[in-house]
């Protein structure tokens, strides 16, 4: 009987796959692990096909600056606000209208009479309130009575507008800081499923901070504590290769980085990247001595085999072989 056909098979990259129940117990230890959180997996079936969704931790792990749209999608573009439109020596009434200075009384001006401290304070008090009242004493430069008509914001839409306008973990761009570089190893998160190949995730998390650079530029890493760095290939399922390396980010994560600039680190490698510069030297003049050693043996084997080779070569040159 024939039970490969009755094994459920998931597939996990170009012509790679693992079985359902092996993938379930991924999983579970998986959810367990992030337990009351956010992160935790969900999984169904959809016409016989088993999917996995929910959200992928990803780590910024850019060397250049990345560029974001100049405006947001749902921002109307305000012109600047024009000179002619602030008055520096006007007053507003309760319609903004502007209301001229009236005709400046007479002045009259007496010698100052001996006070107590009492009187100067109470004198002092009528006097700010009578410069306060009179006509002619305007401010020659004031924002605080000035607003712009049709320019008000609720404090409400203010929160809104100033949250639509974060971006990348927490990074505040307008036209002037539309070009930057993301803190590195920052993390951000993006909601997918396990039929989602890696240029779709990409494609995604590029569209959700409004990134203009082109899903080309960049590719996904599995980065291990270790140095290991693995590249996610176009066929891969990156939520399904998160749930096989474990749910600990203290032992992998997922990092988004240039093409260009990361080169693939395998595990013989990297098992001596976080050595000192003297033991790595060390290393090598080890291993240079055993090579020296086994080049040393070769020869030797060799020239036995050839003086071997030439006494046999003399024997046949002198006379007939014996049967």
């Amino acid at each position: 009987m024939d039970y490969s056909s009755e094994i459920h098979l998931v597939p996990c990259g170009k012509e790679r796959y693992i079985s359902k129940n092996e993938l379930l117990l991924h999983l579970k230890t998986y959810n367990l692990y992030y337990e009351g959180q956010n992160l935790q997996l969900r999984h169904r079936e959809e016409e016989g096909e088993f999917i996995v969704e929910g959200l992928l931790n990803i780590s910024w792990g850019l060397r250049r600056p990345i560029r974001l749209q100049m405006q947001d999608d749902n921002q109307r573009i305000r012109p600047p606000p024009s000179s002619s439109s602030w008055h520096s020596g006007c007053n507003l009434g309760a319609h903004g209208s502007v209301i001229k200075p009236s005709t400046l009384p007479d002045i009259q001006v007496t010698d100052a009479e001996p006070s107590t401290d009492g009187d100067e304070t109470d004198n002092a008090k009528d006097l700010k309130a009578e410069q306060e009242d009179a006509p002619q004493l305007m401010r020659t430069r004031s924002d605080v009575g000035v607003r712009r008509r049709g320019n008000l914001r609720t404090p409400s839409e203010q929160r809104r507008l100033k949250r639509h306008r974060f971006s990348i973990n927490g990074h505040f761009y307008n036209h002037k800081t539309s070009v930057f570089t993301p803190a590195y190893g920052s993390i951000t998160n993006v909601r997918i499923n396990s039929t989602m190949t890696t240029p779709q995730v990409l494609k995604l998390l590029l569209n959700k901070f409004k990134i203009e650079n082109s899903a080309e530029e960049f590719a996904l890493y599995i980065v291990h504590t270790s140095g290991e760095k693995q590249k996610l290939k176009a066929t891969d399922y990156p939520l399904i290769a998160r749930v096989l390396q474990g749910p600990c980010e203290q032992i992998s994560k997922v990092f988004l980085m240039e093409k260009d600039q990361v080169e693939e680190v395998t595990y013989d490698v990297a098992q001596y990247i976080k050595f000192e510069m003297p033991v790595l030297k060390s290393f090598i003049q080890k291993l240079k001595e055993e090579e020296d050693r086994e080049v040393k043996k070769l020869r030797r084997k060799y020239s036995v085999l050839r003086v071997m080779i030439e006494r046999r070569l003399e024997e046949i040159s002198e006379g007939p072989v014996t049967m």
